[in-house]
């Protein structure tokens, strides 16, 4: 391998404007792709609103009937921990 002196490299003002340029260029398109995902969440959120006034279930509930698992209420008091035994 041949070895050579280091290149000297200069920044121009042309160079610092165009990445100026480019910059603001993508900021806005970011800028406005958050606005979109900002309407359509909100779009989202009206919908999901509407759907969960229609038919209410909670999450716990909604899974709870999509896998068939149908909790019994539990038994309250010191009795239910030690059987049928009391102090």
């Amino acid at each position: 391998m041949l070895r050579r002196k280091p290149t000297r490299l200069e920044l121009k003002l042309d160079d610092i404007e165009e990445f100026e340029s480019i910059r603001k260029e993508l900021e806005s398109r970011k800028k406005q792709r958050e606005r979109a995902e900002a309407a359509l969440a909100a779009a989202g959120e009206e919908a999901a609103a509407i759907a969960l006034s229609a038919d209410y279930k909670s999450r716990e509930q909604l899974i709870n009937d999509r896998i068939g698992y149908k909790p019994q209420p539990k038994a309250g008091g010191r009795a239910a921990h030690f059987g049928t035994f009391e102090f």
